[in-house]
This record gives structure tokens, C-alpha cells and sequence, in this order.
């Protein structure tokens, strides 16, 4: 079996707040245990509403900041642990795509610096000339003209912006790129366009992605596998299909609820979750679902769920599956 790309075990980020003289220490517990696996050439999709700390998951693993706790694996070997040093060849392989096209692209640079900016930092031309053949290169992968190198971030749109923000990451050869709402910030049409050139991209060079959203519509059109988060903690992960067609998490059926159905006419139950998500600063005991659950039992509120086989390549953590199927109100579905 070959070893994944990435592999992050029990990751923990807590973030201290509060604290001193007189005020006492607290800590949002933002990443509380979260485990999964990303093959090569595949697309794991994280999703959940904004604050579950799926983003918080994308700088972990890139190492914006220092872990909590857990394991951090790219490619069979531990990076969480490194030193900064011995940590900067590595971070080529791992490279990122932000939300906002133009706050993630430095203002003072033209196009052409921008992407000769990581060339350059590892080391990959081995001559001005073949510089400009890899920029080239990486404009004509975008889709961008090849002369518009010469000009500055904020003479593009959004979505040219964001062919710039790819391109960048492209520059440094990457096997993984982690796309933290990648589109959330563009209108429809050009979503569309940007999920088409990522699709492409991967098929062209066997990238791996790491696509975080909380837009299911665009999830489901370009992942391989789904993870949902709820309040810190992974709920559930599955094939696409599987977590489409039958959700084994009230959490993940509430969000699918909500995804707009294509077909003119066709009927959807919306299910309105009760209440509000509680705070990562105190998380509820159990289940941390179970006070928006419309099917908690007293269980649920003292034991929490282990994230655990449901059936071949779906996970779920939920009490539920442990009732006889009459009594499972997903089991149906």
C-alpha cells in the first residue's frame, strides 16, 4: 500500500486567551483531535460551517504556527517537530492558495516577481533564461497571458487574481496544495472557471488538494473524499458519493439540507438546527453536537463518540449507529 502524502494524527490546536495578574487563563480549543489521511493526486475536502476550525487545520499543517499536539506527516516523515531550518527545503512540497485573491499578493510586486519570487527561494532555474521559461510556463498553466507578467497585482479582477495566487503556488513544484476558500471570495461564474483550471491542473500533474469550504454545491462537483468539522473535531469522512447519497452524521444531513437542488421543482426537507454553536472555549461534554442534535439521547450528552466505520469507507462519530436499526434514524437514508 502506498504511504499518503499527508497523513495528520490527532492534531490539537489551542489558542491561550486571557491570562495575567488578575484574569484567569483560557484556551480556545480550535483543533481538538482531528486525524486524517490524503492520498496522492487526491482531493480531500474539509467542510463546516465558518469557526469549526477548518482553516486553522490548512496553517497547522503549512506550520503558520506551532501545533498543540498531534502528528503532522508529509510524505512518511514527520514535519510538525522540525526546526525552522531544517523545515524550509520541505515547505516547497507543500504550498497554498488563500481566500483573497488580493490581499494574499503583495501590491508592490509585478506579476512577474511574484512568481519568480519562489524559483528563486528554492533554488528550481538554474539560469535567467530558464527563469523566464518556467514563468512562462506557469502563465500559459493559468491561463493568463504570457504578457501580462509586466503588469501589477490590482490591474486583474478577482478571478485573474486568483489564477496569479495558483500560479504562485505552482512556481514551486509542489505535491500538495492546500486551497483555504479558495472561491468563497469570487462570483459564480468565475467559481466555476477556477474549479475547472484546479480540476485540470491536478489531472495534468497529479497534485494533491487539500480543498477547504464551506460551499457543498462546489465541494461536491470537484472532491474525492469529504471530511466534515463541527466545533473543532472531524464528524464524519467518506467517498463523495457516499457522503451525498447517504450522511451517516445528523450534522453533515442538516448542512446537505441546505445545498441548493438543481433540478427545477425538486423538493428538499431543510432542516433548521436549533440554538447556536456552542463556544470552542468551553465545548459541551459527549457529543459536542448534541445540543443542536435532533436525535441526542442521554448518552450523548456524558460519552463522546469515537469516530469509527460505519460501513466500507464511511466513518462517522455518532451514537446513533450503536441503536438497532429500527431505532437509527440514519440508517435509512
Amino acid at each position: 500500500m502506498s504511504v499518503p502524502i499527508l497523513e495528520v494524527n490527532d492534531l490539537k490546536k489551542h489558542f491561550q486567551v486571557g491570562g495575567g495578574l488578575f484574569r484567569k487563563r483560557a484556551f480556545v480549543y480550535a483543533v481538538d483531535g482531528v486525524s486524517f489521511t490524503i492520498a496522492r493526486g487526491e482531493t480531500l475536502a474539509l467542510v463546516g460551517e465558518s469557526g469549526c476550525g477548518k482553516s486553522t487545520v490548512g496553517r497547522a499543517i503549512l506550520r503558520l504556527f506551532d501545533i498543540t499536539a498531534g502528528q503532522v506527516v508529509l510524505d512518511g516523515r514527520r514535519i510538525d517537530e522540525l526546526s525552522a531550518a531544517t523545515l524550509r527545503p520541505l515547505r516547497r512540497r507543500v504550498q497554498v492558495v488563500f481566500q483573497d485573491p488580493f490581499s494574499s499578493l503583495n501590491p508592490r510586486m509585478r506579476v512577474r516577481d511574484i512568481l519568480a519570487e519562489p524559483i528563486r527561494n528554492f533554488g528550481l532555474a538554474s539560469s535567467a533564461r530558464d527563469l523566464d521559461a518556467r514563468i512562462a510556463a506557469l502563465m500559459d498553466k493559468v491561463r493568463l497571458p504570457r504578457e501580462a507578467v509586466g503588469r501589477w497585482p490590482h490591474e486583474f479582477s478577482g478571478g485573474q487574481r486568483q489564477r496569479i495566487g495558483i500560479a504562485r503556488a505552482l512556481a514551486a513544484e509542489p505535491d500538495l496544495i492546500v486551497c483555504d476558500e479558495a472561491v468563497s471570495a469570487l462570483d459564480v461564474s468565475v467559481k466555476a472557471q477556477i474549479v475547472n483550471l484546479l480540476q485540470d491542473i491536478q489531472q495534468e500533474l497529479g497534485l494533491a488538494l487539500l480543498f477547504i469550504s464551506h460551499d457543498l454545491a462546489i465541494v461536491e462537483h470537484m472532491t474525492h473524499r469529504v471530511a466534515v468539522m463541527y466545533l473543532g473535531k472531524i464528524v464524519e469522512v467518506a467517498p463523495k458519493r457516499a457522503i451525498f447519497a447517504a450522511p451517516r452524521h445528523p450534522y453533515t444531513k442538516a448542512l446537505l439540507s441546505a445545498v441548493p437542488v438543481p433540478e427545477p421543482g425538486a423538493a428538499r426537507e431543510r432542516i433548521i438546527l436549533k440554538g447556536d454553536v456552542p463556544s470552542p472555549i468551553n465545548p459541551p461534554k459527549g457529543c459536542r453536537f448534541h445540543t443542536r442534535c435532533p436525535y441526542a439521547f442521554d448518552r450523548c450528552r456524558s460519552e463522546e463518540p469515537a469516530l469509527r466505520p460505519t460501513e466500507h469507507g464511511h466513518l462517522a462519530a455518532c451514537h446513533l449507529h450503536d441503536l438497532p436499526a429500527a431505532q437509527n434514524p440514519l440508517a435509512a437514508t
